[in-house]
């Protein structure tokens, strides 16, 4: 008899009663499912998409392989992420994008004229971030708790003996790096909110796509697919989890949940948790908010760029909207540039249709090199703002929140409730490796023992078959 035979056959009972309920197919679930299931415990995953992978999102169209979600691992020294992705065989290539570098890769450079920096003037423009990076971390040390991110670069810009056009320059880029970092305007990311903005080792990205992780995560494990969950009731007895599935509503009964939605799902009206979140999980949960940023991948007969650089960026007013495109030709085996749409950009486009999206990038490109731009033969655009059940990209820490949330959102509550996923991981929050240790976290406080991450690539085995994907 097959798993799926088997668990057919059993009663409606047995058939939602668990050891654990996770909420959220998503990296951090997966990976507490799969440890739990390999420590022997009985773990049903409910998912509201029908798929797994949640904010990890592959495309494949025409033989093209598109991330639409994640996209790398931004660090691959000492990566449970990476090390996972290599047992799994994926393959990777190399992508630095560096917590938005001012240089160490080649940048080509354009000034608010339009045209190209010469080498000596964009290294002059790298030196003074670095200087003004430098400045920026003893600002941050010392700042108030109610301190924007804007607050904090205008003080370390002030200590700098520098004329209006560089400050202005440098403003821009501090911009730029708040809203592509995290989606957010500068004056509403917290003066914290870049801490965590640190990259060790190599970058990669991964062209058969980055949902094999997923996908090869859930092998062997109870996922339930299209089951939307409205309610989570907790008590020290235990906990109850309704879903509306496609034949109805489920209700699912077990010892703990761990709950991975986004923080957009979490505070929207259409999740409860019952009784409420207490201190200080719900102080944490607000102060955070899902952020605006989306991709706009651009794909082209020819390239018209030169070839030798990495990115493209342009400085002044008119990088307000459009300042940054990257070059995904090796990544994607086609002329491919891919932009970000993010924090007021993104929300202004919100509603606009794709050839509008296309047509205000065009006219930067152009601005740039002219008539050699033609009209792309492939766009995506993403719309994570509108996804139910997403609500945004990822969490970033508003005005008021300190690097403490992340792990406050993550304590367990009664004893019982776990929340897990990329806001509650404070060293690296807003990645796929937040939500892999996350869900490592959530799975060792369910068992109250440690368990090797390891486990999760190196001991496949363990992980019963109790039932398809379905």
């Amino acid at each position: 008899m097959s798993a799926s035979d088997e668990a057919s056959t059993q009663s409606p009972e047995a058939d939602t009663r668990f050891d654990t309920v996770v909420v959220g197919a998503g990296v951090a679930g997966l990976v507490a499912a799969r440890l739990l299931a390999a420590a022997g415990r009985t773990v049903v995953v409910v998912e509201a998409r029908d798929r797994v992978g949640g904010r990890v999102s592959t495309e494949r169209r025409d033989g093209r392989v598109t991330d639409l979600g994640a996209s790398w691992v931004h660090g691959v020294n000492d990566s449970a992420v990476a090390a996972a992705a290599d047992a799994f065989g994926m393959r990777t290539v190399e992508f630095t994008v560096g917590g938005y570098q001012p240089d160490s890769r080649p940048i080509a450079y354009y000034g608010p004229d339009g045209e190209r920096l010469s080498d000596a003037e964009a290294r002059g423009f790298a030196e003074d971030v670095h200087a003004l990076d430098a400045t920026l971390l003893g600002v941050v040390a010392e700042s108030a708790p109610d301190a924007s991110y804007r607050d904090v670069t205008e003080a370390a810009l002030a200590l700098q003996d520098w004329d209006a056009e560089r400050v202005q320059r440098v403003r821009e880029y501090l911009e730029h790096r708040s809203e592509e970092q995290y989606g957010a305007w500068i004056e509403d990311l917290a003066a914290h909110g870049l801490d965590d903005d640190a990259i060790d080792g190599d970058e990669v990205v991964f062209p058969d796509g980055y949902d094999v992780l997923p996908r090869r995560l859930a092998e062997g494990l109870d996922v339930r697919l299209e089951h939307v969950v409205k309610g989570v009731r907790w008590s020290a007895d235990g906990v109850e989890v309704t879903a509306q599935g496609p034949m109805g509503e489920v209700v699912l009964h077990a010892g703990s949940v761990v709950v991975t939605v986004p923080v957009g799902v979490l505070q929207s009206e259409e999740f409860t948790i019952d009784p409420p979140l207490p201190e200080p999980v719900a102080g944490a949960l607000s102060r955070l908010r899902m952020n605006a940023f989306e991709k706009v991948f651009l794909r082209f007969e020819r390239r018209f760029w030169d070839e030798d650089v990495y990115a493209i960026r342009q400085q002044g007013q008119e990088s307000r909207r459009w300042h940054s495109w990257y070059d995904l030709t090796t990544a994607h085996g086609s002329p491919t540039l891919l932009t970000f749409a993010a924090g007021p950009t993104a929300v202004e486009i919100r509603d606009w249709d794709e050839s509008r999206v296309v047509e205000s990038n065009l006219e930067q490109l152009r601005r740039l090199f002219g008539d050699r731009v033609e009209e792309p033969t492939e766009v995506h655009v993403t719309r994570w703002q509108d996804d139910p059940f997403s609500r945004g990209s990822y969490a970033y820490m508003t005005v008021g929140s300190t690097t403490d949330d992340d792990d406050a959102l993550a304590i367990p509550v009664g004893g019982v409730l776990h929340l897990a996923g990329e806001a509650t991981w404070t060293d690296d929050p807003a990645t796929v490796t937040a939500a892999f240790h996350s869900g490592h976290r959530a799975a060792e406080r369910v068992l109250g023992q440690s368990i090797p991450i390891e486990t999760l690539w190196r001991d496949e085995s363990a992980v019963p078959v109790v039932n398809p994907v379905r």
